[in-house]
């Protein structure tokens, strides 16, 4: 099925296209489905030469060590772009990438984008940013993973899910927006299922964890004070 312009437009590296500029993309672009639980590629296979963006819905993009061990590298949700080997490296998937909820995918031909990026080469620098930004999470999160403790990594999780997809404040704090399941949080972070359940519970004066994925943040400052390094006080 074509992308329509207005599905265009809400890709982030496209928000500031005109119509016509729009129009040009259209012809050259796809909107697929995916239902919760399907996968959008698999790790190794080979892509075709479009750009990959999230229309609708979220995905989850993991990563399988030789051991068969799981790691949730990011989620990613409306907007954004993803894959981009497709684009600019060798046409291999890095990752797998799985439909967390009901999807859409829009692509866009790599020469269509390669056009509009010469009349509008404001949509390539967007895009270096959105990969650098990719980049240093990457970074961040090897980092976290060799140096720091579980807990710190916990913490910092939890104020990144907060701070990408937003907060509801509560008489009991502030509500995650995204639902982070008990393992979601231990392949993010790298450890097991049952230590994810015991982390939890070590800072329940400052986390409230429900059913479902429901996270509250009790007490920011003592969360942030956590993902600093600085030891939870009884």
């Amino acid at each position: 099925m074509k992308a329509t312009i207005e599905q265009l437009a809400q890709i982030l590296i496209f928000s500031d296209l005109e119509s016509p500029e729009l129009e040009r993309l259209q012809a050259y672009s796809q909107v697929k489905q995916f239902q919760p639980g399907e996968i959008v590629m698999q790790e190794g296979d080979r892509l075709p030469a479009k750009l990959y963006a999230l229309f609708k819905g979220s995905l989850r993009v993991t990563k399988t060590s030789a051991a068969g061990k799981e790691t949730i590298l990011r989620t990613l949700l409306t907007g954004e772009i993803f894959a981009a080997p497709a684009l600019l490296g060798n046409g291999i998937a890095p990752a797998t990438v799985t439909a967390e909820s009901d999807s859409e995918i829009l692509t866009v031909d790599r020469d269509a984008l390669l056009e509009a990026i010469q009349q509008k080469p404001e949509i390539a620098l967007r895009m270096l940013m959105v990969f650098n930004q990719r980049i240093q999470q990457l970074h961040d999160t090897v980092h976290g993973l060799v140096s720091e403790r579980a807990i710190v990594r916990l913490a910092r999780l939890i104020l990144y899910s907060a701070s990408q997809d937003g907060t509801e404040q509560t008489a009991a704090g502030f509500v995650l927006k995204s639902k982070l399941s008990y393992y979601q949080i231990a392949r993010s972070i790298g450890i097991t299922y049952e230590e994810c359940l015991r982390l939890i519970k070590t800072i329940k004066s400052v986390v409230a964890y429900s059913r479902g994925g429901k996270i509250t943040i009790l007490d920011m400052k003592a969360l942030e004070e956590i993902a600093a390094g600085k030891e939870l006080k009884d």
